[in-house]
């Protein structure tokens, strides 16, 4: 009568099979179990959720329960206390309230509509990321959202990534909405014949991409079926490949302190289901040891979690609670451009294979977005709060003078909301430190007449009254500072 576990039975491929049991209890588990529950010094139960049998919406409704359990009671508080402050910090929930970001069922699981304090969060990254592009030399370009079934055969994707791409049909032929930019940025490099004088050729894109996702898994804006990344792909001789690749991680880690987060790197190397033969897998999983070797990273080895065309670093960054999330990747392919039949023009006249780096800096604009918003639990810092400045009025009469001080501040380029509402200044201000609002600008009679603001900080409170000027060459500085 246990269906469920007979088909998991029927699934798995080896001869044996591992059976635990306790008292009259007895699972079909992979283990490893303890050897007795005594050893689990302190436990708690702590919620109870339904969940689609193998996360598919297509199958029955069961009921999870989740527990968790430590060898100590002081370990188990400090765990509970963990998700305590996570749960305070959870994107979805500081979205709605902030704001940022909506998904709605009657236009599809997993796809992300971004309001416009959202959109703002998100223009904030995506410009500070471009001008950092075009310091390193990356040239943009910009590739369609679908391409023909054909393409997508050549590159591989679907025989080792079908499952995870949309089809459609155009003019009775197969299309593919793009999971990947990496094929349409290769047909842009061959579009002409390129010499060794042209590379490296490192051109990016802020792509979105499509990539199914079962309705179980999908998680706000962390596990989503329509992503923006900030990609990348270096074009560049064997011999540039170890300076690229170093390039790429000194990069990633001048993002990854910007941003605020520290970081661990791993080495993925070759899965089960991959293209290409060993001996570039060998040369491309030795070109990231090099470079990582080279530039003094630390690394751990994380075996057969490369991508299907070639072995990657991941970067894995910390947040304010010490939790750890999918960042920046740094792929080295040699197997896409031998698919392909790249090729450059050699210093000895003679056609000579391109190696290709696939890069993000970032991730996934989405997925980033949700880690920043845990790690601040929404109180952004000054240069990338959609609203820096929330100016309050305690009375209509200071209307004209509030709204020339908005002008100032916006004409001087911040991002800047009021609020001349017929409400008590004290209630604006619990509202404007509800929305996480840096600085709140408090304008009475005594302020316009002395053309002045009353200035609180979000975590301060009250700073005095300072010219308008002051004010503005203050906030620039701290945005330059970007703390």
């Amino acid at each position: 009568g246990e269906q469920y576990k007979i088909e998991l039975l029927e699934g798995i491929p080896e001869d044996e099979i591992t059976v635990y049991q306790d008292g009259e209890f007895t699972d079909l588990c992979r283990g490893p179990h303890i050897s007795s529950t005594g050893k689990a010094g302190a436990f708690k139960l702590l919620k109870v959720a339904g969940a689609y049998w193998r996360g598919d919406e297509k199958r029955p409704m069961l009921q999870r329960i989740y527990g968790t359990a430590f060898l100590t009671q002081a370990d188990l508080d400090k765990h509970l206390l963990m998700l305590e402050e996570a749960e305070k910090r959870d994107h979805r929930k500081l979205g709605k309230e902030l704001e940022l970001f909506s998904v709605f069922d009657e236009a599809g699981a997993g796809l992300i509509y971004y309001h416009p304090k959202g959109a703002m969060l998100k223009h904030i990254i995506e410009d500070f990321t471009w001008n950092e592009n075009i310091k390193r030399g990356y040239q943009h370009v910009q590739i369609p959202h679908m391409a023909k079934g054909d393409l997508w055969k050549r590159s591989g994707h679907l025989d080792y990534y079908k499952e995870n791409m949309y089809f459609c049909e155009v003019d009775e032929q197969q299309y593919v909405i793009k999971p990947m930019n990496c094929p349409g940025h290769i047909l842009i490099y061959e579009s002409k014949t390129r010499s060794y004088r042209d590379l490296p050729l490192r051109l990016a894109e802020f792509g979105t991409v499509y990539r199914y996702e079962r309705s179980g898994v999908l998680h706000g804006l962390l596990r989503v079926r329509g992503f923006t990344q900030d990609d990348a792909h270096i074009f560049c001789t064997p011999e540039q490949l170890e300076k690229e690749i170093c390039a790429v991680l000194e990069y990633a880690d001048f993002m990854m302190k910007t941003f605020g987060f520290e970081y661990e790197a791993y080495l993925s190397t070759r899965p089960e289901k991959s293209v290409g033969s060993s001996e570039n897998w060998e040369k491309a999983t030795e070109a990231l040891k090099q470079a990582m070797e080279k530039i003094e990273l630390k690394y751990v080895v994380d075996p057969g979690e490369g991508v299907f065309y070639g072995p990657k670093i991941d970067i894995k960054f910390k947040d304010a609670i010490g939790r750890t999330w999918q960042g920046p990747t740094v792929q080295v392919d040699f197997n896409l451009p031998e698919r392909f039949n790249l090729s450059y023009i050699a210093e000895d006249g003679q056609k000579h294979r391109p190696v290709m780096i696939h890069r993000v800096v970032l991730g996934s604009f989405e997925r980033f977005m949700g880690a920043l918003i845990e790690n601040y639990a929404g109180a952004f810092p000054l240069w990338l709060s959609p609203v820096q400045v929330k100016i309050l009025t305690i009375s209509d009469a200071q209307m004209e003078y509030a709204e020339k001080v908005a002008s100032e501040l916006r004409l001087a380029g911040f991002r800047v909301e009021t609020d001349y509402r017929n409400e008590k200044i004290g209630h604006k201000i619990r509202e404007a430190q509800m929305q996480k609002t840096p600085y709140m600008l408090v304008i009475g009679k005594k302020e316009a007449e002395a053309n002045a603001v009353a200035v609180r900080e979000r975590k301060a409170g009250d700073q005095g009254v300072l010219a308008i000027n002051d004010f503005i060459a203050r906030i620039r500085e701290e945005v330059a500072s970007k703390v």
